[in-house]
């Protein structure tokens, strides 16, 4: 490996801070390969350089092809690589965070696990969707009653709106056509949603099973986040299409959402509340990735030799 020509890997220090860095890149239909530090992207109009530590998150979209030698790349400069659909509209799989921290894995663990914090938590999540409701007392039961009560009524506001008849969320996962239009139609468009979502907890290094209204499931998380956003992207979306009956439904559906979800930088948005869920004080990254446990202090510095236990004091 040695003799290979190129970046030599740089130790963890010497990377950029995730704030210096330009965050996600989104790429389609082209070949990307490296050239000494730099990532290239060939398509239709030549040959692009990108430097690799300008890059927190590496998307790649449908019609790309990527080398080993851009991967090995990418991984020593701790670039997080998510294979998606277009523009986020799928979840396909996913290589490391984009951090080397674990905090943000270990605090949503805490939260999940104490029964009070996993409350607070979801009612939260509530807070953020219906801002006019007081839920800062709420059961789990009682939230559930508030959330069916405002999803009835954003179906009928856009049922009416639309003209699109609506009968109730009856569907049939493993038969998407069982279903009548509008139903397709929600389902196709919250896909998506699922889609973006997963890219990005996966990409902060969150975990997608860990979730506070949906447990159980490997992505219980996904479904909390995308819930956010319902209301707002995919509910009128889908109200929107089916009411213009396309031939394609579930095709418009998709780039319909694709081109909201860019409109109105659904990403960083998801980012930010994802952060405000579970770090809500956090005001800025402590630099070092690693500390040693302690049962009584919680953490003492990592990469130090400790003799006795007044050198931990």
């Amino acid at each position: 490996m040695h003799e290979i020509p190129g970046m030599i890997k740089p130790d963890l220090q010497e990377l950029p801070q995730i704030t210096d860095r330009m965050t996600f890149l989104y790429l389609e239909h082209c070949k990307i390969n490296r050239q000494d530090n730099a990532i290239t992207v060939l398509n239709e109009k030549g040959i692009f350089h990108i430097p690799s530590a300008v890059i927190s998150v590496l998307l790649l979209g449908p019609g790309t092809e990527i080398t080993h030698r851009a991967m090995e790349l990418i991984g020593d400069s701790g670039i997080s690589t998510c294979w998606i659909g277009e523009h986020g509209v799928r979840y396909y799989a996913g290589g490391r965070s984009l951090t080397h921290r674990s905090h943000l894995l270990l605090k949503q663990a805490e939260l999940v696990c104490n029964q009070r914090k996993h409350l607070n938590v979801a009612r939260k999540m509530y807070m953020m969707r219906f801002p006019e409701e007081n839920v800062s007392d709420c059961t789990m039961q009682q939230l559930r009653g508030k959330e069916g009560s405002h999803i009835r009524k954003i179906y009928q506001k856009y049922s009416a709106q639309y003209g699109v008849p609506w009968n109730g969320r009856e569907y049939t996962p493993e038969d998407f056509t069982s279903s009548d239009p509008i139903n397709q139609a929600l389902s196709a468009a919250h896909a998506c949603l699922y889609g973006l979502a997963h890219s990005v907890i996966c990409a902060i290094g969150c975990s997608p099973a860990l979730g506070f209204v949906h447990v159980g499931h490997e992505c219980s998380f996904v479904y909390d986040v995308a819930d956010l956003y319902k209301a707002e992207v995919t509910i009128p979306v889908a109200f929107e299409i089916t009411a213009q009956h396309p031939e394609d439904l579930s095709g418009t559906i998709r780039r319909k959402i694709r081109d909201e979800m860019v409109k109105m930088h659904l990403l960083e948005k998801m980012v930010k509340d994802i952060k405000f869920l579970l770090v809500p004080d956090e005001t800025s990254q402590d630099e070092k990735i690693m500390y040693l446990w302690d049962d009584k202090i919680h953490t003492v510095d990592f990469g130090k030799q400790y003799h006795t236990e007044d050198d931990i004091e």
